[in-house]
């Protein structure tokens, strides 16, 4: 039934010029792009457009070695491709992560092959997309060739991702470790953050959070809460005790009540193991996880995101530092409206007041050429570890002035400065 085959062969199938998906983020398929870049250049294969969501662990393909190979065309920038737009060998498409599968569905952008992470067939004949439904799912249905590694410490995960063999013109076997990527102990002032957003959160609050400290550090200061849910576009390690403590049941939800809801999962073998034939667990598709009309439906939704540098005004800049792509819009608009559209919502943007050098992430201006991620209109909260500004409703004088009161003190008079020399009072 399953058509299992070499590396080699099953890699045939990629041409010069083609357009190649390969699934990203933790499903990111590493032994099939060690042999991929083995292929391309014993074939002499070219101008190779990679398309990518978010890869972590081994991204051999974006090598400088490999720049006649592969252009790399990213949907959401992740360490190991970062070199590669840093020099010029690819480019980053800005786009919500809610209309990425848009991209595929109504082939604006056409992918000739595609390469999947999935779980072991079961006796029906069905894998799962394992960590990683988000994008893959649209890119599944639409490209032209699909080529699956099968891997048994791929997770098998209910929801959006089953995918029968048959939709697979060649399948290899591969049995290897998901990417890890762990986290630290929250830092003092990480924690701080944690606690002041934790305050914000109501019990029967929903919740959309990412990976990092911050997020780590409100997670654990909510073990106290009652009937916490999730809706979010990804999570983490961070989730798991609070359902073992019974903080997470999603009692009050009105979209799948009583259920898990994500696009993905990054973290370590814990998480992987948690997702792993869990029914309290849905993946769904991003076209609809970041919906912000689903996201909405939920009761008092609280998204924290995070952000490089806030001006001002309140505009987020969360992907770019200056010029430099670092990362992606994602999915930080999607759920910061969302948030804000839902009964009793919160959409908080949270950072450190300073960076690891100490410079002010509170600025006057952004950088030149840095990009607003989140506009100064869907800002309700920001939180640092100096505390909480509510900018919603606020003029733009009053925005400067709840900014700077959250501002490291150091940054505070300069910041009062630029403020007076734009304003023209010293009344905020």
């Amino acid at each position: 039934m399953a058509n299992f085959v070499s590396a080699q062969e099953a890699l045939s199938v990629i041409q010069s010029g083609q357009r190649l998906f390969v699934h990203g983020v933790a499903a990111n398929p590493q032994y099939l792009m060690d042999e991929l870049v083995k292929y391309v250049k014993e074939k002499d294969v070219k101008d190779v457009e990679f398309l990518a969501f978010c890869p972590f662990g081994r991204t051999p393909f974006a090598d400088a070695a490999y720049a006649d190979n592969f252009k790399i065309n990213s949907l959401f920038v992740s360490g190991g491709i970062r070199p590669a737009l840093d020099e010029q060998r690819g480019s980053y498409i800005p786009v919500f992560l809610s209309e990425i599968p848009e991209l595929f569905l109504n082939n604006i952008l056409p992918i000739d092959v595609a390469i999947f992470h999935v779980s072991p067939p079961d006796k029906h004949g069905y894998c799962t997309l394992g960590v990683s439904i988000d994008v893959a799912l649209s890119a599944l249905k639409m490209a032209k060739v699909c080529i699956a590694q099968v891997n048994p410490q791929m997770p098998r995960t209910h929801g959006d991702g089953f995918v029968h063999v048959s939709q697979f013109k060649y399948m290899v076997e591969a049995d290897e470790a998901l990417p890890e990527v762990p986290v630290g102990e929250p830092s003092e002032t990480e924690m701080t953050i944690g606690k002041y957003c934790a305050e914000l959160i109501e019990d029967g609050s929903t919740l959309q959070m990412g990976i990092g400290g911050i997020p780590n550090a409100v997670l654990a200061s909510l073990t106290n809460h009652k009937d916490l849910g999730i809706h979010t576009e990804m999570f983490s390690d961070g989730v798991v005790p609070l359902v073992e403590k019974g903080v997470i049941t999603g009692k009050y939800k009105i979209k799948h009540p009583g259920k898990i809801v994500a696009g993905f999962i990054i973290g370590t073998k814990k998480v992987y193991d948690f997702i792993d034939d869990n029914h309290l667990v849905v993946m769904l598709d991003s076209n609809y996880v970041n919906d912000d009309a689903v996201i909405r439906l939920n009761p008092k939704v609280v998204a924290i995101n995070s952000a490089v540098e806030i001006d001002l005004l309140g505009q987020v800049c969360a992907d770019t530092i200056g010029t430099r792509q670092y990362s992606g819009i994602g999915g930080q608009m999607d759920f910061i409206r969302g948030a804000a559209l839902s009964p009793g919502g919160k959409p908080i943007i949270a950072i450190p007041s300073t960076t690891s050098k100490g410079a002010s992430r509170i600025v006057s201006f952004l950088k030149q050429g840095a990009s607003v991620t989140t506009t100064r209109a869907h800002v309700h909260y920001v939180v640092t570890e100096y505390g909480v500004a509510y900018l919603f409703g606020k003029n733009i004088k009053q925005r400067a002035r709840a900014l700077i009161d959250i501002a490291h003190p150091s940054h505070r008079e300069a910041l009062e400065k630029a403020a007076f020399e734009r304003f023209k009072t010293l009344h905020l």
